[in-house]
C-alpha cells in the first residue's frame, strides 16, 4: 500500500463512486417491519387465515363528527360516500364501515356515538405500498368530502405506522447527520490539534458508510432487510472509523515524531496499531454476527449492517490511510491550530497515567465502588418487562399515532385485540361449537365471535344481526366478500377470542397458552394468532436463541482475545467485565424507556421494551466493548513484551492509550447520542443505551477495572496452558510462570501479590 500510494486511492476513490451510485437508492428497498419470527404458530396463523379468509386489515380510517351523532343522515351519507370512495381504490380490499351496512356494526362506532372506523387491507409491500399509503393518507385524512363534510378523518393502520416510521427514520437520519458530522470534525480537530489529521478518519467513515448502503441495497433486492439498519450503518461507520483512523493516525504521528520517513512510519503503523485493528474488527464482527441466529429480519439486518461495515472500516483503515499519509507526511499535522501541541514519540497522558499509578497501588478501593455503581444501575432490569412496537414508537404528532390513540381510547378495544383461532381440516358444526363454548369458558376469554355466531362464558349469545359482536376485521363475519370462511369441509375457519385485558398484558399472554393448550376437535388442527400471540412467540423465540447467541459470542471473543493476548486469564476478565457493564446499560434502559423517568425530555411513551431491542443492545455494546479491550490490551502487552513488570506494564499501556480510548468513545458515543434525538423511541433506546455503554466503558471499566483486576492477577495475567504457548511467536519471549505456580491456583489467586516498583 505503501509502494503504490496513488493507485490504492484511486480504487479507493473509484469504490466511493460506485457505492455512492449504486447505494444511494437502498432505502427504497428496506422495510420496516421484521419483529416477529415468520415460522412461528402466530405467523402461520395470519398466512393461512390470509390466504383463506382474506389478510388482516392493515388501514384504519377513525371518521368523526363535529356535533351529533354518526347515525345522522349528514354524517351517514358522507360515511357511506367515504365508503364507496374507499373500496373503489385499486389494491384495496375487505372494506368494513360503520355505515357499510344499515343495522351498522357496534364494534366500529364510538362510545361516544361521535366517531366510527372504517377498516380495509391495502395490498402490496416495500416501498410501493409505503407510496400508495402516503397518497391514501394525503387524501383521506382531512375532510374527504370537502369543507361541508360533516366528517374529520384520521388514518392509521399497520401500513401507515410502517410508513411512517420509514419516513420519520430516514429524517432524523438526516438530521443527526447534519449535526453529527460537523460536530464530530470540530471534536477531532480539538483532540489532533490539525484539521488535515482530523479528516482523516473522517474519511474512514464516509468510505465504510458509503460501502455499507451498496451492500444493503444489494441485499434488499434478494431478502427482507429493515430500514433501521440504515441508522446503524451511519452511527457504526462514523465511530468505527474514527475508532481506527484515530488509532492509526495518533500512531504514525508517533512514529514521525521518533524520526521515522513517511513511508516507514506508515509500516511501522500498520505492523503495531493495524495488527490490533484486525482483532478489533474481527471480534467486534464477530459479536454482530451473533445476530443472526434470530429469525426476525430486523435483528438478523443488523448483522448484515454491522458485519459489513466494520469490514470496510477496518480494511480502509489498514490500506488508505497508509497509502494517503505515505504520501502526506510531515503534513498530517498541516493546518494547525493555535494550541496545538507538539506530538512526542512514546507520548503519554498524564491524567490517565496517575489514575493508572494509583488503581495499581490501591486496586480494591478503586475497584469497588465502581462495581458498586454499575450493580446499582443494572438492578432495574430485573423488573424488565417485554412488548411488540406498535405506533406508540411514533411522535404522538403523527396520523398513525393520533389515529391509534383515537382507537384505543375511543372504541371497543376487543376487536383490535382478539385472538384469531384458524381451524383446518373437516369440523362438524357441532364439533365447532363445542370448541368455541369450551374457548368461552376460559378465565382470561371476554367473548368467542364465528362465523355461525358468538358465545360468552360458556352460553351461546343471541343470533347476530346486521352484525355481531367484535372481530377482527371483515374475513370474520359471513356474507364479507372474503371467500366463505363458514363452509364445512376442509377449509380453514377463523374464530376470534376476546381477552378481557390489554393484549400486551400477561393476562391475555396466558389467554394464548390457554387457548393453545385446548383440545382441538377431532379431525383438526389449530393455529393461533393475532396481537397477544406474537407477543407470546416473539417472547419464546428470543428466550430460544438467546442462550445459542450468549455461548456463540462468548465463545467467539475468549477465542480471538486468546489468540491475541496468548492469555487464558485477560480473555474470561474481559467477557466478565463486559457482562456487567451491560447489566449496567440494559438496567438504566428500563429506568428511562419503562419507567418513563426522562419521558417529558425525550418525548417517547413510557411502555414495555421492545422484544428486539435488548438483543440488539447487547451484541452492538459488547462488540464495541472488546473493541476498546483490544486497545487498550495491546498497549500492556507490548510493554510487558518489552520486558516491564506487571504493574508497570499496566501503567505504561494505560498511559499511552487511555486518552485515545477515552476520545474515541467520547466521539462514538457523540454520534450515537446524536442519533438518540431520534423521535421513534426505537431509535432513541439504541442512540441512549448504545452511547452510555460506550462511555461506561470507556471511562469507568477501561481506566479502572481493567487495571485494577489486572493488578490483582499479577503474574496470572499472562499464563496460559502449554498448547496456547507453544503457539507463540519465536520472536516474542515467553512470560514468566507465575510464581504460585504448582500450588492451589485458587489459594494463589486470593494471595495478595508483592508491590512493585513503579516507574
Amino acid at each position: 500500500m505503501t509502494r503504490r500510494p496513488r493507485l490504492v486511492l484511486l480504487a479507493a476513490l473509484v469504490f466511493l463512486v460506485l457505492s455512492a451510485v449504486f447505494g444511494a437508492g437502498a432505502a427504497g428497498r428496506l422495510k420496516s417491519q421484521g419483529y416477529d419470527d415468520p415460522h412461528s404458530e402466530s405467523s402461520r396463523a395470519a398466512r393461512v387465515a390470509a390466504g383463506r379468509a382474506g389478510a388482516a386489515p392493515n388501514l384504519v380510517l377513525v371518521a368523526r363528527v363535529a356535533s351529533g351523532s354518526v347515525d345522522g343522515p349528514a354524517a351517514r351519507g358522507a360515511g357511506e360516500a367515504l365508503t364507496a370512495r374507499l373500496a373503489a381504490e385499486p389494491d384495496v380490499s375487505g372494506v368494513s364501515s360503520y355505515w357499510s351496512r344499515s343495522a351498522g356494526a357496534p364494534q366500529l362506532r364510538g362510545r361516544d356515538g361521535r366517531a366510527a372506523m372504517l377498516v380495509a387491507h391495502l395490498d402490496g409491500e416495500g416501498e410501493r405500498l409505503a407510496e400508495h399509503t402516503r397518497r391514501l393518507a394525503g387524501e383521506l385524512g382531512t375532510r374527504p368530502g370537502g369543507a361541508g363534510s360533516p366528517l374529520t378523518v384520521r388514518v392509521g393502520g399497520a401500513a401507515v405506522v410502517d410508513a411512517e416510521l420509514q419516513d420519520v427514520s430516514e429524517s432524523d437520519l438526516k438530521r443527526a447527520e447534519a449535526v453529527v458530522l460537523p460536530g464530530t470534525l470540530v471534536l477531532l480537530v480539538l483532540v489532533f490539534g490539525s484539521v488535515v489529521a482530523a479528516a482523516l478518519p473522517l474519511l474512514i467513515g464516509v468510505l465504510a458508510i458509503a460501502g455499507t448502503l451498496l451492500v444493503l441495497g444489494l441485499l434488499g433486492s434478494v431478502t427482507d432487510v429493515s430500514v433501521f439498519a440504515l441508522n446503524l450503518t451511519t452511527a457504526l461507520g462514523l465511530g468505527l472509523g474514527i475508532d481506527y483512523g484515530l488509532l492509526v493516525v495518533s500512531r504514525f504521528r508517533e512514529e514521525l515524531a521518533a524520526g521515522h520517513a513517511p513511508r516507514e512510519a506508515a509500516v511501522r503503523t500498520v505492523r503495531t496499531a493495524g495488527h490490533t485493528i484486525g482483532f478489533s474488527a474481527a471480534t467486534v464482527a464477530a459479536a454482530l454476527a451473533t445476530l443472526l441466529v434470530f429469525p426476525p429480519y430486523f435483528l438478523r439486518s443488523f448483522a448484515y449492517a454491522g458485519i459489513a461495515v466494520v469490514a470496510i472500516a477496518a480494511v480502509s483503515a489498514v490500506t488508505v490511510l497508509p497509502a494517503l499519509l505515505t504520501l502526506l507526511g510531515g503534513r498530517v499535522n498541516a493546518w494547525p491550530v493555535p494550541w496545538r501541541r507538539r506530538v512526542r514519540s512514546g507520548s503519554r497522558s498524564r491524567l490517565w497515567e496517575g489514575l493508572a499509578r494509583f488503581v495499581v497501588r490501591r486496586p480494591l478501593l478503586a475497584a469497588l465502588p465502581v462495581i458498586g455503581l454499575l450493580m446499582v444501575l443494572a438492578a432495574p432490569f430485573a423488573h424488565a418487562g417485554f412488548a411488540t412496537p406498535d405506533d406508540r414508537a411514533l411522535p404522538a404528532g403523527s396520523s398513525a399515532r393520533q389515529t391509534g390513540d383515537l382507537v384505543r381510547e375511543g372504541f371497543d378495544p376487543q376487536g383490535a385485540s382478539a385472538l384469531t383461532v384458524v381451524l383446518t381440516g373437516a369440523v362438524s358444526p357441532s364439533e365447532r361449537a363445542d370448541y368455541a363454548l369450551r374457548l368461552s369458558r376460559l378465565p382470561q376469554a371476554a367473548r368467542v365471535v364465528g362465523p355461525w355466531g358468538g358465545f360468552r362464558q360458556g352460553l351461546p349469545e343471541p343470533a347476530p344481526g346486521a352484525a355481531s359482536g367484535p372481530d377482527t376485521g371483515p374475513a370474520s363475519r359471513p356474507g364479507s366478500g372474503s371467500g366463505g370462511v363458514g363452509a364445512v369441509g376442509g377449509g380453514p375457519e377463523r374464530l376470534s377470542v376476546v381477552p378481557l385485558s390489554d393484549p400486551r398484558s400477561s393476562a391475555a399472554q396466558r389467554l394464548v397458552h390457554d387457548v393453545r393448550a385446548t383440545p382441538a376437535p377431532a379431525g383438526a388442527s389449530v393455529l393461533v394468532g393475532g396481537p397477544s400471540a406474537v407477543l407470546v412467540d416473539a417472547k419464546a423465540t428470543v428466550g430460544a436463541r438467546l442462550p445459542l447467541a450468549l455461548y456463540l459470542i462468548s465463545l467467539t471473543t475468549f477465542a480471538l482475545l486468546l489468540g491475541f493476548t496468548r492469555s487464558l486469564l485477560l480473555p474470561l476478565k474481559a467477557i466478565a467485565l463486559n457482562a456487567l457493564s451491560l447489566a449496567a446499560v440494559l438496567g438504566a434502559m428500563v429506568w428511562v424507556f419503562q419507567s418513563g423517568h426522562l419521558r417529558s425530555l425525550l418525548g417517547f411513551t413510557p411502555g414495555p421494551l421492545s422484544t428486539t431491542m435488548p438483543v440488539l443492545l447487547f451484541c452492538i455494546v459488547f462488540g464495541l466493548s472488546v473493541d476498546y479491550e483490544v486497545f487498550v490490551l495491546a498497549r500492556i502487552k507490548e510493554a510487558h513484551e518489552a520486558g516491564e513488570g506487571n504493574s508497570a506494564s499496566i501503567v505504561s499501556g494505560i498511559a499511552r492509550t487511555g486518552g485515545i480510548v477515552t476520545t474515541a468513545g467520547a466521539l462514538l458515543a457523540f454520534t450515537l447520542l446524536g442519533f438518540g434525538t431520534s423521535r421513534v423511541s426505537l431509535l432513541q433506546f439504541f442512540g441512549i443505551g448504545a452511547g452510555l455503554g460506550v462511555l461506561l466503558d470507556a471511562t469507568l471499566v477501561r481506566g479502572v477495572l481493567v487495571p485494577a483486576l489486572m493488578r490483582l492477577a499479577g503474574a496470572w495475567n499472562w499464563w496460559a496452558p502449554w498448547p496456547v504457548t507453544a503457539a507463540r511467536p519465536a520472536s516474542r519471549p515467553p512470560p514468566r510462570p507465575p510464581p504460585t505456580a504448582g500450588r492451589c491456583p485458587t489459594r494463589a489467586l486470593l494471595a495478595a501479590p508483592p508491590r512493585p516498583a513503579l516507574p
